[in-house]
């Protein structure tokens, strides 16, 4: 079949650069209320960033605004090393993949059908010849090829999530951006998803998700964002950020921050009073 390829080579990503996603100074209103507030961080080749907080702390938005999907108040995104109103439509798509917390679609699509629409940004291009090839690959890793003639409207709500994680990971962006991607998953799929992420940086890719379980962030993250009111009230390794001090006053919960008897990993848990009553 005749394939005709469009003018022009996707963007090129430099081996060394420093962050394939920077917010520089953003700040970002919705409704008329702040709601991301002078904001400095990178997302780096051969890292994973956590982003946590509290509901309301800003962690959703900012993401949105690292992947140029909401207009700032001020301040400035860079992809790739170039503000990001600088890329068409196409080429951000080429550069950041986007997981929203919410997979939903009104026609019934098959499994297949939505992960293959990952591959859009590159029709018509040399990598269109990778197509069946990455498709299979995505819905290997996320565990989704057993019921690839589904319709996706048949699917659970970690089903869903699974599918569009496979579509996410067909894109072949080098600079993933992940909402929640845990929310609606079972303990193994969890494991799944943030391994896959991890083993995403490992190669040389960027990787930013948003996560509500401190424990999942501080085993899979090479650095974390704690957001409070809008604004990054830490920012480093898991060692550094996950402090009981600030995370109590942060989440207004007392916890407890204790390494794991194996790896040495911190363990964030609740500080709980005792249940009268429970049988033992």
């Amino acid at each position: 079949m005749l394939r005709i390829r469009h003018k022009g080579a996707p963007p090129h990503v430099e081996s060394g650069a420093d962050a394939l996603a920077e917010a520089l100074g953003v700040s970002l209103s919705l409704g008329g209320s702040p709601v991301v507030r002078d904001v400095d961080l990178s997302v780096r080749p051969r890292e994973v960033l956590a982003l946590v907080g509290p509901n309301g702390a800003g962690k959703s938005t900012l993401l949105a605004a690292l992947a140029a999907d909401l207009p700032l108040t001020s301040g400035e995104v860079r992809i790739n090393r170039r503000p990001a109103k600088e890329w068409t439509a196409r080429e951000l798509a080429m550069l950041r993949a986007v997981l929203p917390q919410a997979a939903t679609l009104a026609f019934p699509f098959t499994v297949e059908e939505v992960v293959r629409m990952g591959r859009a940004p590159w029709a018509g291009t040399a990598e269109e010849d990778a197509d069946d090839a990455t498709v299979a690959e995505a819905m290997e890793a996320a565990e989704v090829a057993a019921f690839a003639a589904r319709p996706f409207s048949a699917l659970s709500g970690g089903e869903r999530a699974r599918v569009a994680f496979a579509r996410m990971l067909a894109q072949r962006a080098p600079l993933l951006l992940l909402d929640e991607p845990t929310a609606a998953l079972d303990l193994r799929h969890q494991e799944l998803v943030l391994r896959v992420c991890r083993d995403r940086a490992t190669t040389g890719d960027a990787v930013a998700v948003v996560l509500h379980d401190l424990g999942l962030a501080a085993a899979y993250a090479d650095r974390i964002a704690v957001l409070h009111e809008g604004r990054v009230a830490a920012y480093g390794t898991p060692g550094e950020v996950l402090d009981p001090e600030l995370l109590g006053r942060v989440y207004r919960q007392p916890v407890e921050v204790l390494p794991h008897p194996r790896t040495g990993e911190p363990l964030v848990l609740p500080v709980r009073r005792a249940a009268s009553g429970r049988s033992r």
